[in-house]
């Protein structure tokens, strides 16, 4: 049986989490032949193909190409956490963290997170893929991330869940409408409004249950997928909207929207760190996951929340 190399086993995987050949070479910044070259040695010593080859489409794993891709990240995945500890030996607390994060939340808290924390550990890279909720928990799922950090209604069996803080739904109210001179606002008070809604995988159901659990129904008469369009549409007058965190620095500046509490928002989502139970963590994701519950213990999120 052929010893295969880390850097084979890195090209192979890589061919298989893009797709594509051409893909996986500009990811690791290598030639296409490279890659071709350790997938086609990989097939000849397992005796079958790993990928199904289409020219212009690129490759596909083949059902038993699939379970060797699954045994080489798991692979892969421990390969780095043993040279993590390794690096670690002389107390220094080294290597690189790999976070998924919900995309809409991420400009709000993770600049309070990562600034203080690349102050503390200098010597520590941050690898960052943002998307969906459902995006975020499936980069956990495949191996692709150490933790993600989004609501606790996207964990799984298998994961574990560190909350950071909760996060009420808010109302995004026009700064000329008369609901804005008021101190909060109910669901009912929304209705009389149209609503420009964010709607992302899950969010359209959680904010439109927020109405229907109270027999009621919101008047949608806008709906886009980025959260800076929803706050410029609120501020040009389109409707109202509702969100859980608030937007980067907020209340440091005059902004073109009024925030208002919602009275009577009984369930309240908790924001956190979601994480696999399934294998052990190196030091350095450790360490992060301790230094963001410290920064909650300090009240560092009050800030992008509303009460």
């Amino acid at each position: 049986m052929q010893n295969y190399t880390l850097k084979q086993l890195r090209y192979v995987d890589a061919a298989g989490r893009h797709g594509s050949i051409a893909m996986a070479a500009e990811d690791l910044s290598i030639s296409q032949s490279s890659i071709s070259a350790a997938i086609d040695a990989m097939e000849r010593e397992v005796g079958y193909d790993i990928f199904v080859r289409t020219p212009a489409k690129g490759v596909k794993p083949t059902a038993l190409g699939g379970e060797v891709l699954q045994a080489i990240r798991r692979f892969l995945e421990q390969s780095r956490h043993f040279e993590a500890e390794v690096q670690s030996v002389d107390g220094q607390t080294t290597g690189s963290v790999r976070i998924g994060c919900y995309a809409t939340a991420a400009p709000s808290f993770l600049p309070l997170i990562l600034k203080s924390f690349s102050e503390d550990h200098p010597g520590v890279s941050i690898i960052l893929l943002e998307g969906s909720m459902d995006a975020a928990a499936k980069f956990l799922s495949e191996g692709d991330v150490d933790l993600v950090f989004s609501y606790d209604q996207t964990v799984l069996e298998g994961q574990g869940f560190v909350p950071l803080f909760n996060a009420p739904p808010y109302a995004l109210i026009p700064p000329d409408h008369p609901l804005a001179a008021q101190q909060d606002v109910s669901y009912e008070e929304l209705c009389t409004l149209p609503m420009v809604l964010l709607d992302l995988p899950g969010t359209r159901a959680y904010f439109g249950n927020m109405f229907t659990k109270r027999g009621l129904t919101p008047n949608i008469v806008h709906s886009t997928r980025s959260s800076e369009i929803v706050r410029a549409l609120v501020a040009g007058g389109f409707g109202f909207s509702i969100l859980n965190i608030l937007p980067p620095g907020h209340g440091k500046n005059s902004q073109p929207f009024t925030v208002l509490p919602i009275r009577d928002a009984v369930d309240v989502p908790v924001f956190g760190i979601i994480t696999s139970e399934l294998t052990r963590r190196p030091q350095i994701v450790t360490a992060f996951i301790k230094h963001c519950t410290t920064l909650r213990g300090k009240g560092v999120f009050d800030e992008i929340v509303v009460t």
